[in-house]
């Protein structure tokens, strides 16, 4: 099929290069000349796991191409994925989508003949009917264009993964029309027996919502309990080993750490709170903004398990910190705990020297105040403390032995739990580690 893409960032861009290489004729829309000029070369803006390959293979094929140009889009495509941004909106708590209105309104003019919209952008629920609305308004096609919703489910890091090899497809149609073209459209991963539940258009919005929310508060739930482990002297790491073998909990997300970050989460659940707010579900309300109290709560709590493990406060403490991204697998920085957590230590006085395997432009770029450093070693050099707080490989399997030769004091506050403490104490390093009790 011949598909549009509009919107060439975190989403869009993963989207059409997976729609590429699934099959399908892809153009993608942008209102920037120049990143649709790299994007066109084969170059990627943004770092993703995988996404580079199929940029090259699918530009180079002609298979891929970028323009700004929607009539050239709606010329092409008979359907059009709508992967722009929704960010928090100036109220702090719902979406702003003038993105989405504004790229339907570009592209109305230009629909001349049926087609079908497909929004993947997260959205409060009501979106894609007031979307319809506008469409059927202001497209030539009139009601000959429908409106699917199509949420994503991407974990940043894996976004070709995920769109080539999902747990599920979720599609929101108003028809059985709409419907038949959502199964043509993701027809080669159907084949491989990946679920597709059809549902109305509000539900499809709520799910998005709501699956984020929940991780979210799975995520907070461990935190909550790290702090636990910490005050009892119990781990946290062997507690969610055991709770995780409950078939009604699961293992996934149970992992104690600096919070939750990047663009999806934390609006996410933001924006699905005030939803409940607005249709006066106030207990779930009540819920969620627990879920978020403990979320904002972690870079104060990383900074007491740092300075409980150096025995003073941080002012004048030359710190490491490992990681800018929000998560390994991804140069983005939006909401990252582990800037977070740098930026405070930062005003408490310390000097901070931030290393990210990828991400160290990205971060300069929102955090021009703190140093960088873009080699392990390097960053290592004369520092008193080291602090891993995004759960990068490289930081993993980085040598101990070494590295005791660089810093100027060998200790270690593992924010991820991600490091064979045993190994490190061995090489001579003082290890601490998220709700996990210390040890000589």
């Amino acid at each position: 099929m011949r598909v549009s893409v509009i919107g060439c960032g975190h989403l869009g861009i993963p989207h059409a290069a997976a729609m590429a290489e699934i099959g399908h004729e892809v153009i993608g829309v942008d209102l920037d000349q120049a990143k649709i000029d790299r994007l066109n070369a084969g170059e990627c803006p943004i770092y993703e796991a995988g996404l580079l390959e199929l940029l090259d293979t699918h530009t180079a094929s002609g298979q891929l191409r970028f323009t700004i140009d929607m009539a050239e889009a709606a010329a092409f495509a008979d359907v059009h994925f709508l992967a722009v941004g929704t960010p928090i909106d100036a109220d702090g708590r719902s979406y702003d989508t003038g993105q989405v209105f504004g790229a339907a309104r570009s592209l109305a003019p230009h629909l001349t003949r049926p087609c079908v919209i497909i929004g993947k952008s997260t959205v409060a629920v009501g979106t894609s009917r007031d979307l319809s609305d506008v469409l059927t308004r202001l497209a030539p096609a009139g009601d000959d264009v429908e409106v699917v919703w199509n949420p994503e489910f991407l974990r940043e890091g894996h976004a070709i993964e995920d769109t080539l090899h999902p747990d599920r497809i979720v599609a929101g149609v108003p028809s059985s029309h709409a419907e038949d073209v959502v199964r043509e459209i993701y027809a080669p991963l159907l084949k491989n027996q990946v679920p597709l539940h059809i549902t109305t258009p509000a539900t499809a919005e709520l799910i998005k919502g709501a699956a984020n929310a929940y991780l979210g508060m799975k995520i907070s739930f461990i935190n909550g309990v790290a702090d636990m482990c910490a005050a009892a002297g119990a781990d946290v790491q062997q507690l969610s080993e055991a709770i995780g073998l409950d078939r009604r909990i699961g293992r996934g997300g149970l992992n104690a750490g600096p919070g939750y970050g990047g663009g999806c989460l934390p609006k996410d659940i933001r924006a699905f709170t005030a939803s409940a707010l607005s249709l006066e579900a106030h207990d779930a309300a009540a819920l969620l903004q627990a879920a978020e109290q403990v979320n904002e709560s972690r870079a104060a709590a990383a900074l007491r398990l740092v300075e409980e493990t150096i025995g003073r406060p941080v002012d004048g403490v030359r710190v490491t910190v490992w990681g800018a991204s929000f998560k390994a697998g991804t140069d983005d920085v939006r909401e990252s705990p582990a800037l977070a957590i740098a930026v405070l230590m930062h005003r408490r006085g310390a000097a901070v020297t931030v290393h990210d395997p990828h991400a160290v432009l990205t971060a300069m770029r929102r955090h021009p105040e703190l140093d960088y450093n873009e080699d392990l070693d390097d960053s290592v050099k004369g520092a008193e403390l080291v602090v891993l707080a995004t759960e990068w490989p490289q930081f993993r399997d980085a040598d101990p032995k070494h590295l005791t030769t660089l810093a100027a004091e060998s200790v270690i506050v593992d924010l991820r739990n991600v490091l064979d403490a045993d190994i490190w104490r061995a090489a001579g390093w003082t290890v601490r580690q998220l709700g996990r009790a210390a040890q000589q």
